[in-house]
């Protein structure tokens, strides 16, 4: 039996053993390669000479409320080379070459005939003019029709043919290549709807990436057209009129539905700007100019004289003055050993409360500031949408409606009778944005807080105003009489308008290195409701930074109002 396992039986045991576990092996590889990652594989296969390209599709434009295009997309055509795997690039391909730059600009690189080699060798395409004109697209379509090296390709580019105008509104894009990215405004509010779906195109390559066939895999979609409320003839006349070397905004908004027709913030930018490299000197000096910020909603300041407004619906509606209130203004108002001056340090003489409004007096609410605490100021000015958002799709800031809570929390200390004296007109810390400044005056025209619309499609969304009735009325007269024989009487000249309107000017204190305390010019306001022959009413708001007075912001109305009038005829 022993002699059955000689060392050669062994040997050729070991043999079959091992074979059977290199046989095994290679089932296990197969069975891995095979079943396991049988999938992932094949995708890689695929992948070796399929090739996906995306298919640029138009975004979408950009609309005023009667369909005047703010953004669009640009068909922009560029000349390519297409390489045709030759090893060598000939002297005929180099006078081909020649002769497109009689048609284009050829793109001047020091590594151009580089690349053109590389294209030619590897069949790969190679850009050799941008963005060229309909006409040299028709020339070198005609005279090198049959040329396999030259080829015509098109991608869309953002286009804004009104520049500048209300760029804060709609926005803009940035490049890089051919693709995209919304930075502001309409362009990245709806960003989903605008950017539509691209198509993708499959591509069929050989072991050198050559095309051997191509067919559509996924049709693309353009994107949607925003239809907005701004209507570019009544911005077109707040960009004319708008001083060029001064800060500020203009908005215009219909009162009953919210619907934004002119929304100005400067300085302002030019959105095409972007659709090319910017080099960083450039960039830096637009920067200093802070043209990015948009003032109508995203600046705060302080309301002045507008804050009258509720100051006075505080004090009607608590029974601390009466419609027939009136005082005799000597220029100042004594309290607790201060002087609290009037806009007009002569005095005004015997004033109305409504003719307080009207000319701007100070006296009569400096007594109301006596009497009234400010937690009830900061209740009615809430009423009014002060101090809270309003609703707009665009970024903003709430502003600030101080109360003696407010004061306790981020003062540590407690509220003075004597800052609410200034608060009743419109000081101290109280902030507003231009925005909410808007929505409270066409509550006072219409009844309501409405919510200022972007687009023609929103909803019109309205909240009750806890104001009486009566008290508005009052309001309205005040604001009536301001126009006619008050600070804002320039606008009564021009005929054919319904005006209730209010200025004011806002003190602004800085100081500079190395100085105490120096005056700097006021902000200043203009703000009414009004109305043209049969037209739609409008709410207005002009703001200036470092006016100085109400007048430029008025004389700023006033142009706007006759151009205006002029267009309806």
């Amino acid at each position: 039996m022993a002699k059955l396992f000689t060392p050669i039986h062994r040997t050729v045991a070991h043999l079959i053993v091992l074979f059977l576990l290199l046989l095994g092996m290679v089932w296990a590889r197969l069975f891995h390669l095979q079943i396991i990652k049988q999938k992932q594989l094949e995708t890689r296969s695929i992948n070796n000479f399929i090739r996906m390209n995306k298919v640029d599709v138009p975004r979408g434009d950009i609309v005023d409320t009667y369909g005047n295009i703010l953004a669009t997309s640009r068909l922009v055509m560029s000349l390519y080379w297409q390489g045709t795997g030759k090893q060598k690039f000939t002297d005929e391909q180099r006078h081909l070459l020649h002769l497109l730059g009689h048609y284009a600009p050829i793109m001047v690189q020091h590594n151009v005939l580089t690349n053109l080699i590389h294209a030619e060798r590897y069949e790969k395409v190679c850009r050799l003019a941008k963005d060229l004109t309909f006409e040299q697209v028709s020339r070198i379509a005609e005279r090198f029709a049959h040329e396999p090296n030259v080829l015509i390709k098109n991608h869309f580019k953002r286009c804004y043919p009104h520049n500048n105008f209300a760029s804060h509104f709609v926005g803009y894009l940035v490049y890089q290549d051919i693709e995209s990215q919304a930075k502001m405004g309409i362009e990245k509010l709806y960003q989903e709807q605008l950017k539509g779906d691209p198509g993708i195109k499959q591509y069929m390559v050989n072991a050198t990436g050559k095309s051997l066939t191509t067919e559509e895999y996924k049709s693309g979609t353009a994107g949607k057209t925003i239809r907005t409320t701004l209507d570019i003839h009544l911005q077109t006349i707040a960009e004319e009129i708008f001083p060029n070397d001064m800060a500020g905004c203009i908005i215009v908004m219909d009162p009953k539905t919210g619907a934004l027709r002119v929304l100005l913030s400067r300085p302002s930018f030019d959105p095409s700007l972007f659709l090319r490299p910017l080099s960083q000197q450039d960039w830096l000096a637009m920067q200093a100019k802070k043209p990015f910020l948009n003032r109508t909603c995203n600046a705060c300041y302080p309301p002045s004289s507008l804050f009258k407004l509720v100051t006075m619906s505080a004090a009607l509606e608590t029974n601390i003055v009466t419609t027939h209130a009136c005082r005799v203004c000597h220029g100042y108002y004594p309290y607790r050993g201060r002087k609290y001056h009037c806009n007009c340090r002569e005095g005004h003489g015997f004033v109305t409360f409504e003719q307080s409004l009207a000319k701007s007096c100070n006296i009569i609410f400096f007594d109301i500031g006596k009497h009234i605490c400010i937690d009830t100021l900061a209740d009615y000015a809430g009423r009014y949408g002060l101090g809270k958002p309003t609703g707009i799709a665009f970024a903003e800031q709430h502003g600030l409606i101080p109360s003696s809570q407010w004061k306790r929390t981020h003062k540590g200390e407690r509220w003075w009778q004597g800052e609410t004296l200034s608060a009743a007109i419109g000081q101290t810390y109280l902030l507003a944005t231009p925005m909410q400044i808007t929505r409270m005056i066409a509550s006072i025209s219409q009844g309501f807080l409405i919510k200022p619309r972007l687009l023609e499609d929103e909803p019109i969304i309205k909240e009750p105003l806890a104001i009486k009735p009566e008290t508005l009325a009052f309001l309205r007269r005040a604001m009536h009489l301001a126009a006619q024989e008050g600070t804002a009487q320039l606008i009564c000249s021009l005929p054919n308008f319904t005006v209730y309107a209010k200025t004011g000017t806002a003190q602004v204190v800085g100081l500079k290195e190395g100085q105490k305390k120096s005056k700097i010019p006021s902000h200043a306001w203009f703000v009414g409701n009004v109305s043209y022959k049969n037209a739609p009413p409008l709410t207005m708001v002009v703001f200036v930074e470092h006016a100085g007075s109400s007048s430029l912001p008025t004389h700023i109305a006033y142009q706007f109002l006759r151009k205006y009038a002029h267009n309806l005829g």
